[in-house]
């Protein structure tokens, strides 16, 4: 439980060093399924469209590259007839989860773990698409920026990491979720073009989401709530709201009572003076066609 006024951490990243065997208990994983997949004689590619996920994510969890989504285990599981052995060891997969986030640095233990269990999240961002809604490659291109350099087992492990936050948007009942994003980090090609139409794509297919609301707060807006950056307000299960905000990697998580009822006020403003979901939709259009 997150106590005390104001925390204020570091953020190293999004995932914990491997020294509990967390990654080679993945590998295990892979390799299990890799032996039923083959066993029923089908290639990754058929077994990738049988399940509807990509070959080179298929292949990147069967490498123990990819933390496997329990979802993938089902799905699997089904498709090569396991038997239910991949739907056995989901459950533990769940809970190397839980211990992966247990050991992130004192940022990822305080926020990442209230994210998961929140029943709402509200997050402004300034400077990059959120974290929830980032592609792979937006991901990685992000940590391949940092300075100083990560090395590229670093990126690879923290690239994983943020994937597996995103699974809060697959989980039903969905929490309540809305962003809004400034809209000038719509017109930042992170990554390179490539990398910038793939993410944009995606904002647009989370927008026809049922559920989830993303808000485009526009360049043209003279004066608005959100000139002190970004932030986060999340509602956790049966007590107060909290507040969380970031800057050059320094994190400040709020539960002083004042100070995250101004933070929601905020946000409430924040909402009320973007563009609406549609208007915000015909936005991001817009820009992937003026390349």
């Amino acid at each position: 439980m997150v106590s005390g006024v104001e925390r204020t951490v570091f953020d190293d990243g999004e995932t914990a060093e491997n020294s509990d065997g967390v990654a080679e208990f993945y590998s295990a994983v892979g390799k299990l399924m890799k032996m039923f997949r083959e066993r029923a004689g089908l290639t990754q590619r058929e077994l990738a469209d049988i399940i509807g996920y990509s070959e080179d994510m298929l292949g990147a969890v069967e490498r123990g590259k990819r933390t496997p989504r329990v979802e993938i285990l089902v799905k699997v599981d089904d498709a090569v007839g396991a038997g239910g052995a991949l739907k056995l060891i989901a459950d533990d997969v769940m809970k190397a989860k839980i211990r992966i986030s247990e050991r992130h640095p004192a940022s990822s233990r305080a926020f990442t773990q209230e994210e998961s269990r929140a029943l709402e999240i509200h997050e402004y961002s300034t400077m990059v698409i959120p974290g929830l809604l980032q592609t792979e490659a937006y991901i990685r291109a992000l940590y391949e920026m940092r300075r100083p350099l990560l090395s590229p087992e670093q990126i690879n492990e923290w690239v994983a990491a943020r994937q597996t936050r995103q699974e809060i948007l697959t989980r039903w009942p969905l929490p309540v979720v809305t962003w809004v994003i400034d809209e000038s980090v719509l017109r930042r090609p992170v990554g390179g073009w490539d990398v910038h139409a793939e993410q944009l794509q995606h904002l647009l297919k989370i927008g026809q989401m049922r559920g989830p609301e993303l808000q485009i707060m526009p360049l043209d807006r003279l004066t608005h709530a959100g000139m002190g950056g970004s932030f986060t307000v999340l509602t956790p299960p049966n007590r107060p709201q909290i507040g969380y905000a970031a800057a050059q990697h320094v994190n400040r998580l709020v539960t002083d009572p004042v100070e995250v009822r101004n933070m929601a006020a905020r946000y409430s403003s924040i909402r009320a003076q973007a563009l609406s979901l549609k208007e915000s939709l015909a936005l991001i259009e817009k820009i992937l066609g003026e390349r």
